[in-house]
C-alpha cells in the first residue's frame, strides 16, 4: 500500500509515523518551502502523549518540553485562584502518560526527524496539493500516485472543499491573540510549571511555560467584531493586547507588556461534518473538526487520528472500507470535542464573572470537581490502541 498526504503539520506528520511504523509505503506533501511552523505553543494531554510514546517520539520531546505540574483558573480582576486539577505525576499515576506543553516548533521538528528516519525522502516540500483525481485502483496528486489520499492540509484544506464544495464558516464575534514571552522578564511568582486559564465577563486568558520554563506561551480570547481575518500570521500592537484586557490584574498587564510580538486572528467556527470520506480519500485533523482553543485538544484530536487512521489502513486491506471504519471511529469523539470546546467559550466568557461575588459562587459551581471530572475524564482515558476499528 502506497499513502500520499496533503500536509505536513502536526496531524499530516503523525499519519507518516504511524503508516510508516506498520510498514506501510508513504509520501507526504507540504506547499511550505521550509518545514517550519508557528512560533507558539500547544497542550498534549495524555491521550495525546500516550500516542507519541507509542510511536517512539515521547521522550525526545519530553525533553524539549515542560511536564506542567497542574492547570488553574484565576479571576481576571482580583486574581483569585481555583485548582481545576493536578497533573505532573499526577497525569501519569491516573493516564499512565504526561502532561505536556510543548512549542509547536519543537513537536513538528521531533516528528518530522522520527518521519525521515523511517524514510529519509518521505517529505516533498514546495508542492501544494489542490486537486486529485481518482480511480477504483488509486489516487492520482500532481505526479504521484497512491492507494489512499489523506488531507492533513489544515482549516483551510483545500482537499476538503474539491470534495464537498466551498468553505462556508461563522465567525464567533471572538479575536484571538497569540504570543511567547521570555520567563526571565516576569516576575518570579508568575514563573511556574502551572497552566493558568484567567477567565472574565466577554474574554479569557491562558498561559503556560514551554521549552524547560524559558518561555511562556500567551493566548487572549476577547469579544470582538471588528477582526475578521483568519490567518495566525496577522502581527498586532502590544497597545491593542492592552487596550483589548484593560481593567484585567496587573499579573495580566505583565504578561501582555513582554510578548515578543503579539499575533491575532479572528475565530471562526465550522459545524461537525457528518461526512469525511469518498472513495479513497479521506479528511484529518483541521479539515475536518477544527474547533475553538477553549479545550486545549485541537492537535491533540489531529494526533489520535493519525494514529487510528493507520491502524485502519494496516487492519482493513480495502482502503474505501479502511477509510470509512477511520471516520466512524473518529467521528462522535471529535464531534464532542469540537461541541466541547464551544461550551468553554460561553463558560469562561460568563457575565456573572463581573462581579465578584457572583463571580465566586459561579466558579465554585462550574468548576466544582465533579464537573472538572465530566469535561475532561473520557478525554484524558481515551486509548488509541484499544477503539474498535
Amino acid at each position: 500500500m502506497h499513502v500520499l498526504i496533503a500536509g505536513a503539520g502536526i496531524g499530516g506528520l503523525t499519519a507518516a509515523l504511524a503508516l510508516l511504523k506498520r510498514g506501510i509505503e508513504v509520501d507526504v506533501y507540504e506547499q511550505a518551502a521550509e518545514l517550519k511552523e508557528v512560533g507558539a505553543g500547544v497542550q498534549l494531554s495524555a491521550n495525546g502523549t500516550r500516542v507519541l510514546h507509542l510511536l517512539g517520539v515521547g521522550e525526545a520531546l519530553a525533553a524539549l518540553s515542560c511536564e506542567a505540574v497542574g492547570k488553574e483558573v484565576r479571576l481576571w480582576s482580583t486574581g483569585e485562584t481555583w485548582k481545576l486539577f493536578d497533573l505532573g505525576a499526577e497525569s501519569i499515576a491516573r493516564y499512565g502518560f504526561p502532561y505536556l506543553t510543548v512549542y509547536r516548533p519543537d513537536l513538528l521538528s521531533v516528528l518530522a526527524d522520527a518521519v525521515r528516519r523511517e524514510k529519509p525522502d518521505a517529505i516533498h516540500l514546495g508542492v501544494r496539493i489542490t486537486g486529485f483525481a481518482q480511480s477504483v485502483v488509486g489516487v492520482t496528486v500532481d505526479k504521484a500516485t497512491g492507494d489512499a489520499l489523506i488531507a492533513a492540509d489544515g482549516v483551510h484544506s483545500a482537499i476538503r472543499q474539491a470534495l464537498f464544495g466551498p468553505d462556508k464558516p461563522t465567525f464567533t464575534g471572538n479575536i484571538a491573540w497569540r504570543g511567547i514571552a521570555p520567563m526571565e522578564k516576569l516576575p518570579g511568582h508568575m514563573a511556574r510549571l502551572v497552566g493558568t486559564n484567567w477567565i472574565g465577563p466577554g474574554g479569557h486568558i491562558v498561559h503556560y511555560p514551554l521549552r524547560g520554563g524559558r518561555l511562556m506561551n500567551f493566548v487572549g480570547l476577547r469579544e470582538r467584531a471588528d477582526w475578521k481575518v483568519e490567518s495566525w500570521s496577522t502581527k498586532g500592537t502590544t497597545e491593542e493586547v492592552l487596550a483589548d484586557f484593560s481593567g484585567w490584574n496587573e499579573d495580566v498587564q505583565t504578561l501582555i507588556r513582554n510578548l515578543a510580538t503579539p499575533y491575532k486572528w479572528a475565530m471562526m467556527v465550522r459545524e461537525p461534518m457528518p461526512k469525511w470520506s469518498v472513495g479513497r480519500v479521506t479528511l484529518l485533523g483541521d479539515a475536518c473538526h477544527s474547533m475553538l482553543p477553549m479545550l486545549a485538544q485541537g492537535a491533540v484530536m489531529a494526533i489520535e487520528d493519525g494514529y487510528i487512521l493507520a491502524r485502519c489502513l494496516a487492519e482493513v486491506p480495502d482502503v474505501p472500507a479502511a477509510l470509512s471504519r477511520y471516520e466512524a471511529a473518529r467521528r462522535e469523539r471529535t464531534r464532542r470535542v469540537v461541541e466541547g470546546s464551544a461550551a468553554n467559550a460561553k463558560r469562561f466568557h460568563n457575565p456573572k464573572l463581573a462581579d465578584p461575588k457572583e463571580a465566586k459562587k459561579y466558579v465554585d459551581r462550574e468548576w466544582d470537581p465533579g464537573r472538572i471530572a465530566e469535561r475532561y475524564e473520557w478525554l484524558f482515558r481515551y486509548d488509541v490502541t484499544q477503539v474498535p476499528v
